[in-house]
Parts: C-alpha cells; structure tokens; sequence
C-alpha cells in the first residue's frame, strides 16, 4: 500500500498571512509589501515589524532566554539556617548522621559545630540530605525491636550556641 504525503504549499499560505514571498526564480509572482498606512488614515501593522500585531517570522526570530544556571535556592538554605542558627542533622551517603549547626558553607562543603564534640567540615558529595532536628522522628525501639512511638513527654533542650 502506497502512501502518499500532502503537503501545503507554504507560499499560498504566507501569501494570506501577509508575509512578501521569496523570489525562488522567474515563475513566481513577487507581491508587494504592504502599505504602512491603512485605510482611514491609521498606521497598518502588517507593515511594521515591531508593532504588537506584526506578522511572525518576517525577520530573525527572538530566542528564549535560558534559565539561570543557579537560582541561589541552597545559599538561601544555608543562610537562613545559620542566621537562625538551627539544629540541623546532615545524613551523609553511608547513613551516618551528623548533628550540629552549620556554621560555614562554600560551593564545595559544609563547616558543621558541634556540642561536646569536634566540628567537621563535610564535602557536599558526601551528603545524601539534610533536615532540620525539631523535625527528627520521635521513635524509640523497644528490646524486642518493634518501633513504638514515644510518649509526647518533657523534651530535651539542647543547648544553642550564642
């Protein structure tokens, strides 16, 4: 079974949106452009190309302007975070948690203070997310390792950094 193509003719059809075809060769009829002042005395915009209701495609077409490579969301993070100097628990690739305020942060890693224990500086390649410790579960595991959620009791205040 043979199947065959329609295509339209795209000068008949640039004809009617008013654009001025191409001369191709010595067959083709050239129209002429339009004229920039319309009946009644108003200005035509067919005529000028910048013009809200200029026809499309008539000159180079406009491109669409990429998006930002960065749009800053992380630094907003990170600042937030250390201004208001929040708790954090970073959970690095291999499950380790590590608990601290972040104190310092550049493109590659994070400067985490610590309570009681040393600070650390982690590579941002090792951390798998980050959450902040008010929003930790409160889950405790009982002896035979069922999870049981834990009463909603006096909570332990940690010590916040001045």
């Amino acid at each position: 079974m043979n199947r065959k193509l329609i295509r339209p003719n795209f000068a008949e059809i640039k004809e009617k949106a008013g654009h001025v075809p191409r001369a191709a060769g010595p067959t083709e009829s050239i129209t002429a452009a339009p004229s920039p002042i319309g009946p009644g005395g108003t200005p035509n915009p067919m005529a000028d190309l910048n013009a809200p209701m200029a026809p499309q495609g008539g000159g180079s077409p406009r491109r669409k302007i990429a998006p930002p490579e960065q749009i800053n969301a992380e630094s907003f993070y990170y600042l937030k975070q250390m201004q208001t100097k929040t708790p954090v628990v970073v959970v690095l690739l291999n499950d380790e948690k590590v608990r601290g305020v972040i104190e310092w942060y550049d493109k590659h890693c994070l400067k985490i203070n610590r309570i009681k224990e040393p600070n650390l500086l982690v590579p941002k390649h090792n951390i798998k997310y980050i959450y902040k410790q008010e929003e930790e579960p409160r889950i405790r595991r009982t002896r035979t390792g069922n999870k049981k959620e834990e009463p909603a009791g006096p909570e332990v205040d940690l010590q916040l950094y001045e």
